[in-house]
């Protein structure tokens, strides 16, 4: 029988393809960024056709809507999503394809800003198991795919969390500037993202380095970056009463305690729940004993222990924080926090795991997308026969409405109004994308009538909603010209036909200028 000695077999090499040119230093930057591009066309597609059988989710199309009118800040958020919505859309066509490749790159960019900071406490093969294991966190790949204010944070706490830790390290005031910079841009993402700024500063405060960092520029650099670039939206908040707070508190806010601790105890299960995948791979294939738990947990090491010490920080401050001010938690909450996963479980370097296993892991994480996007068209049908049909509909109606309007009036449409998903559901897929009031599901502010009887609205209610029925059919009555259409709504997908409902359409015209005296 002839020596093997040096052969390596198949089953051996397939895996190992993965691994080498990412653990190479010559190539591994390239491969890594080349790896990223093929993850961001393989989730996005994903979500063209997982989703085929719906609209895109209702945040992403009142974010779009919102848009339009950019501004210092929303009632409900502050304004980087809709900023970035908008700066998007202004290249790529307004499609469900365009809304999901931005949320895959969205999702990519984190995990590259998330490959960089790992070089500053994993070798070559760690670093790219880490990388790995994070794409396994549904964070990064299901959940993205719903840009909103959660998405848009990971990204933006991976960089400040870069940052933070190298002027820290390094007290360089390049990286201190933008520690600040990136930490404002968080902060205009979601005011979430305080829960980061209190955890590295609580992660620098628990360092016994900390006089030593306190007493250099860098802190105060990154302070004063972030203050100026935060205070325009400071300065718009005080002008319009602190409105995104007064929305927060009524969504989440005013829990009673029982409450409260129960919203604790489903964000710790679900937030350990989200990374589960990762941990217990590092558990099976690394078998880390007393010792190497207690180092993977909380080093010894000062340099890891900062980068972990914020970890645990960031992920636990809300537990501490939320029965005292009365908020519910949720595990959704927990996306960004993420980003040092991998340095607590791999940084150790009394965890090991065998460079075999290392290529097996991260071929099967690299396998993992194209399983999914295997599996995608049959993912799509059962949502399609077992989702919401409302779900799927905005899109459908949306050429019903454009098209009633175009036979009732010759004045162009430019105003909308619905409920539930289809107030902004609906804009979305009209080419006008026209401007969306809210006369159906509260009083009109003056604002809106003004509008309204200026330009005319579309309004569209499902006949199951009475309340919607009710107040737009008062307001066609008072209005001469008003005419209103009964519709019937089906979504098709791959050549099935979903279930029906049936809705009104409503063409109001502008009301008539009165003549001159």
């Amino acid at each position: 029988m002839p020596a093997l000695t040096g052969a390596i077999r198949p089953e051996t090499q397939f895996p190992d393809n993965f691994l080498s040119p990412l653990s190479d230093a010559a190539r591994r930057e390239r491969t890594v960024v080349l790896a990223l591009l093929v993850y961001v066309v393989l989730w996005t597609a994903y979500g063209v056709i997982a989703k085929g059988s719906q609209d895109v989710h209702i945040d992403m199309s009142e974010q779009f809507m919102l848009a339009r009118e950019l501004a210092l800040g929303y009632s409900k958020h502050p304004p980087l999503t809709m900023l970035i919505v908008r700066l998007w859309f202004g290249v790529f066509p307004t499609t469900d394809w365009a809304y999901y490749l931005l949320a895959a790159t969205n999702a990519a960019l984190a995990l590259w800003i998330a490959w960089r900071l790992y070089a500053q406490f994993l070798d070559g093969e760690k670093r790219v198991l880490g990388l790995a294991l994070l794409t396994l966190v549904p964070f990064f790949n299901f959940h993205a795919l719903k840009f909103n204010p959660n998405t848009v944070l990971m990204p933006l706490w991976a960089a400040t969390t870069l940052f933070f830790l190298r002027s820290f390290e390094t007290r360089r005031l390049l990286d201190a500037a933008l520690a600040g910079c990136f930490a404002a841009l968080a902060m205009y993402g979601k005011y979430w993202s305080v829960v980061l700024l209190l955890g590295l500063a609580l992660a620098a405060l628990a360092d016994p380095r900390r006089a030593n960092y306190f007493r250099s520029p860098a802190p105060w650099i990154t302070v004063v970056c972030g203050g100026l670039l935060m205070a325009p939206h400071l300065i718009w908040l005080l002008d319009n009463h602190f409105a995104p707070f007064s929305y927060a508190l009524l969504v989440h806010g005013e829990a009673g305690l029982t409450s409260s601790l129960t919203g604790v105890v489903g964000y710790l299960a679900g937030s350990i729940a989200y990374a589960l995948i990762p941990i217990l791979i590092v558990l099976v294939f690394a078998r880390p004993n007393r010792k190497a738990l207690r180092d993977m947990l909380w080093p010894l090491d000062l340099h890891r222990r900062l980068a972990v010490a914020a970890f645990w920080a960031t992920l636990l401050i809300p537990v501490l924080v939320a029965p005292v001010g009365g908020v519910r938690l949720t595990s959704l909450w927990s996306m960004s926090a993420w980003t040092l996963l991998p340095v607590m479980l791999l940084s150790s370097p009394q965890v090991t795991i065998a460079r075999k296993e290392v290529a097996r892991i991260v071929a099967a994480a690299a396998m993992f997308p194209v399983l999914m996007l295997a599996a995608a068209p049959a993912i799509g049908f059962v949502v399609h026969r077992t989702g919401s049909p409302a779900d799927g509909h905005a899109s459908v109606l949306a050429e019903t409405v454009g098209q009633f309007w175009r036979e009732a009036t010759e004045t162009p449409l430019k105003v909308f109004g619905s409920t539930d998903t289809f107030t902004y559901g609906v804009p979305f897929y009209l080419r006008a994308h026209p401007a969306v009031v809210h006369l159906l599901e509260r009083p009109a502010t003056p604002e809106e009538e003004a509008l309204v009887a200026r330009d005319g609205v579309a309004l569209l209610c499902p006949m199951t909603s009475m309340i919607c029925l009710g107040a737009a059919n008062a307001r066609a009555a008072a209005v001469s010209g008003a005419k209103r259409k009964e519709v019937e709504a089906r979504r098709s997908y791959w050549g099935s036909e979903g279930r029906s409902e049936r809705y009104v359409v409503f063409a109001i015209p502008p009301a008539p200028v009165p003549p001159r005296q």
